[in-house]
Parts: C-alpha cells; structure tokens; sequence
C-alpha cells in the first residue's frame, strides 16, 4: 500500500492523498488564500472536505469546492447545516468525540480553543463549536490536525487515546497558540513529526518554524511546501 502523501496549500490548508487512494482536502480555502499557489488552485477529483471552524480562512472556498466536487463535507453540525442552506447536501456531520468512518479511514472530532463564526451577506453567522481531527488512515498510520487551537492539557489525553504519529499545529500566535505553546503540544502529544500552519500568510501572525524548533519542548519539526 503506498504511503500518505500531502501537500501545503498555504496557510492551514492541506491536500491528503491517503494510502488507498482517497483524496481529502482539510480547511477549503484556495481561491484567496495569498499563500496558495496559482497552479494548486485547481483541485481536480475530491473524496472528502475537512473543515475544523467556520472563518473565511479556513472554510471561505467551501461551498465553491463542495459544489465543483461533490465531495462528502465532514464538520461540525452548524457548518453542516449552513454548508446545506447554500444547496450543498453531501455533508457527514459530526461533534467532539465522535468517529466515522469514510470507507476504511476513520475520523474523530477533537475539541479545539478557539471560536467558529462565518460572514455571510454581510451578518457574522455563528457556526458551533471549533474543533480538530484525529484521522486514522488505511494502513492504521494515525494524524492529528489540531486546527485553530492554544494548546490545551487534554492534547496529552488525544496522545494517549489515539497515538498518532504526525501532528499539524498552528504556531503564528495572536490568534492560536505561537511557538513556545505548539511546542509544548508537542510534548504532550508525543508525537514523531510535526508540521507547523497558520503562520506567515499575513504580517500579524509572526510565529516561525525556527522559533519553534528552538523551544525546549521541540522534538522534529518538518516544512512541507506545495
């Protein structure tokens, strides 16, 4: 079976090829993502959209790509329900401490310090509660995308209850945790790799993988570009 294949989009979203095949996009925003390349904006086939909140950052591009691909949208039951209001009825939603399972890769909604809101028609809609995503895949490898999140004690509970071996962090501070915090989730969650997000797409988020890698809780930090 071959391995798990991603690839960076910019800013916090990710494109998953899993080790059966399935494509998965995480946090659905390419169009006027600054940090995404031009030619990583046309997508192609999707099996699964991923989103942790609600921000435009995260989900501006969901009903777009929802639409184009007819992909399953899997997120919180507010989202869900917004996501079917624009004509999208593909949706697989779920809450904190939930599994599904998409053929043979299960999915658990984690919880996540943060907030979920959208704009829309000019009114600030708000969209549940935030959340992360422990995703095991076919060949049992095991992720943990924490999404818009400061770390919290209970990341060390999601390292034991679910081992996974990489984990995504936010790290550019001001509105998740910065350096020193995702490094300490490091910690907690004992995990082999890391890949930072959520950094250097726009000036006030100042957080950098060196900063990162410097902490004391640090253990292998990764960049993964497009």
């Amino acid at each position: 079976m071959p391995a798990l294949s991603f690839t960076w989009l910019g800013h916090s979203t990710f494109l998953f090829t899993s080790p059966g095949g399935k494509r998965l996009l995480i946090e659905p925003w390419v169009a006027s993502n600054p940090a995404c390349p031009e030619s990583a904006k046309k997508l192609g086939h999707l099996d699964l959209i991923l989103i942790t909140h609600g921000h435009s950052d995260h989900a501006g591009d969901a009903v777009a790509i929802a639409r184009a691909t007819g992909a399953h949208v899997i997120a919180n039951y507010e989202i869900c329900l917004w996501l079917e209001s624009k004509g999208i009825q593909n949706t697989a939603p779920m809450g904190c401490g939930g599994t599904q399972r998409i053929g043979d890769i299960a999915i658990t909604m984690v919880t996540a310090t943060h907030t979920s809101s959208i704009e829309d028609d000019g009114k600030v809609i708000p969209l549940g509660s935030p959340g992360g995503f422990v995703i095991r895949f076919e060949d049992g490898l095991t992720i943990y995308f924490a999404g818009d999140t400061d770390v919290f004690g209970d990341m060390r509970l999601i390292g034991e209850m679910f081992r996974p071996t990489i984990a995504f962090l936010p790290i550019g501070d001001r509105f998740t945790m910065g350096p020193a915090g995702a490094a300490r989730a490091v910690d907690f969650l004992g995990v082999k790799q890391v890949v930072p997000m959520h950094y250097g797409t726009f000036p006030f988020l100042t957080g950098t993988v060196p900063a990162a890698a410097r902490s004391s809780w640090s253990r292998s930090w990764c960049r993964c570009w497009s």
